[in-house]
């Protein structure tokens, strides 16, 4: 038998940037749960990070409908960081620098606190990797060991809208500007099947704001990072690749937790559709394994 063989892990879930489209993630869990398939590790990306998290901290369904609901509402960015608005208007009186957001971020953090407390990513059930971006370089971070709330918060780390996050003296961002969808991640840790969950960043109607003007940009360079990046996967891949694209046809925004079962109902619906596929690949694979066997 084949010793890489049987050491190198098999489905890999990944679960791209989405906001609370990411919810999604859930609906595929349920698929995955009612085939009897196991996930043998988990990979997120900015609000993906948060589902992973929770998938991998072995939450059921409801406590992370329950999580999202008490997490995800839109007075985490209420409050305004007046600071940085004086920082704005009058850099070399209030000193600007590298961290730099328009909205406090205390809640959220207090939010990410009381649902993760000093959970580590190195003790979740399911092996968990999350990504975020060097701010000094715009390299992809990856968190495999440490504090989930930092990886977190780190990789939520909006433009503009949230300051960039400390984490062993380095500065990160949302981990989208550097890979929406990071299924090189999972093909790095030697993933032989990768179940890739993305979704498309919704464009603002009606620009009036400042919030709303970074959110347009960060919507154009995510969708079109996550086309690039998913098309260079596809075509120097070394793992088999099964693309999951929730089609929503009820417009999702930033906060609209109340439409999570929604939510959840196309994530299984997208992933029923490929579950067929799914299980002849496993298939496939236990065929080989147990040729290698004999």
């Amino acid at each position: 038998m084949n010793q890489d063989a049987a050491r190198s892990p098999g489905v890999a879930v990944v679960i791209g940037s989405g906001s609370v489209k990411c919810a999604a993630s859930l609906g595929l869990i349920n698929v995955l749960n009612r085939a009897g398939i196991g996930i043998d590790m988990l990979v997120g990306c900015s609000a993906g990070c948060l589902y992973a998290t929770i998938i991998a901290s072995g939450k059921t369904t409801a406590d992370a409908m329950e999580m999202t609901r008490a997490l995800w509402t839109s007075t985490i960015t209420r409050k305004h960081n007046h600071r940085a608005l004086l920082r704005t208007a009058f850099p070399k009186l209030f000193g600007f620098d590298s961290r730099y957001g328009l909205r406090d971020d205390t809640l959220v953090v207090q939010r990410l606190e009381a649902a993760f407390g000093d959970s580590r990513i190195e003790n979740m059930k399911i092996p968990l990797h999350l990504t975020a971006t060097d701010f000094a370089n715009g390299s992809q971070a990856v968190f495999s060991r440490g504090r989930a709330l930092d990886a977190i918060r780190a990789s939520i780390a909006v433009p503009f809208l949230f300051s960039q996050w400390p984490i062993d003296g380095r500065l990160y961002l949302d981990g989208y500007m550097s890979d929406p969808l990071p299924v090189g991640v999972a093909m790095r840790e030697g993933a032989n099947i990768i179940v890739a969950m993305g979704f498309e960043s919704p464009y603002q109607d009606d620009i009036n704001s400042v919030g709303r003007f970074a959110f347009q940009v960060s919507a154009i360079l995510s969708n079109n990072l996550l086309k690039s990046q998913f098309s260079f996967h596809g075509l120097a891949h070394h793992a088999e690749i099964i693309p999951i694209i929730p089609q929503f046809t009820q417009r999702i925004r930033l906060f609209d937790t109340e439409k999570i079962p929604y939510i959840i109902e196309e994530g299984e619906r997208a992933a029923q559709e490929q579950l067929p596929y799914l299980t002849r690949l496993l298939a496939a694979q236990s065929t080989a394994a147990q040729a290698g066997i004999a």
